[in-house]
């Protein structure tokens, strides 16, 4: 094995994944600098929700290398992949998955409680992500009283309550309307920025990626890298007219 550089808290080196005897990932290599907000970009079916499953610890690779500060997740056993991402990861998925018997604060607050964090002080800090988020009003509802836009601010809360060192976001905004979109997005990364927080998110929204600092490219479970074209002349666009004459 080859040990990751000194200021990647995620580096990842060839990881091959293959789903049903398809490849989903193939030979993908990438850093992700500490506090540094990715963009995983590329069509749906491209391999981002898969790269994210492989760096947070969630699926191993069939072959390859993924390491957070340092340590080698690829070789943990499943019980220690779960801690890691209990105690240092966040996850937000394209569709809200949360605890039907819970309230939208229980549900925002449970990734403090399951550390052993006090019911009043897990509270308090729920409450203060779901008005960031603009759903105070909504925190005694349980999810079955909310709307499909509501439980996904509530489970955008819970990844953010526990301050995770990563947060890895697959199209977090999936279900949102354009204008909640763009403010959710806002209030994620300013979060993120002003908490330190390294985010990896996969999207095939430019506008979400434009709100990241780099943007990586998958395509067909590669890696691609995207080609600048030269502006075309006056005359090689007359040249161009004529042969398609």
């Amino acid at each position: 094995m080859v040990a990751p550089p000194d200021n990647d808290v995620l580096w990842a080196r060839a990881l091959h994944v293959n789903h049903n005897g398809s490849p989903a990932l193939s030979g993908v290599s990438l850093g992700v600098r500490d506090g540094e907000i990715l963009a995983v970009g590329g069509p749906r079916g491209s391999g981002k929700t898969t790269l994210l499953q492989c760096l947070s610890g969630q699926l191993l690779p069939q072959q390859g290398e993924v390491w957070f500060n340092s340590v080698p997740v690829h070789t943990m056993g499943a019980l220690a992949r779960e801690r890691l991402r209990r105690d240092r990861f966040g996850w937000i998925d394209p569709v809200p998955v949360l605890v039907p018997e819970l309230n939208s604060w229980e549900n925002a607050a449970l990734p403090l409680m399951l550390r052993g964090t006090g019911r009043r002080a897990a509270k308090t800090a729920a409450l203060e992500w779901l008005e960031r988020l603009d759903i105070g009003d909504c925190a005694r509802k349980r999810p079955h009283a909310l709307l499909q836009a509501e439980r996904q601010r509530v489970a955008i809360a819970r990844a953010l309550v526990p301050a995770p060192q990563v947060l890895f976001a697959d199209e977090p905004t999936a279900p949102l309307h354009r204008a909640d979109r763009a403010h959710v997005l806002r209030t994620l990364t300013t979060a993120a920025r002003s908490h330190g927080i390294t985010v990896v998110l996969a999207t095939h929204d430019a506008d979400t990626a434009g709100l990241a600092d780099r943007t990586v490219t998958l395509l067909d479970g590669r890696r691609v890298n995207t080609v600048h074209l030269p502006p075309v002349t006056e005359t090689e666009g007359r040249a161009a007219c004529s042969l398609s004459v």
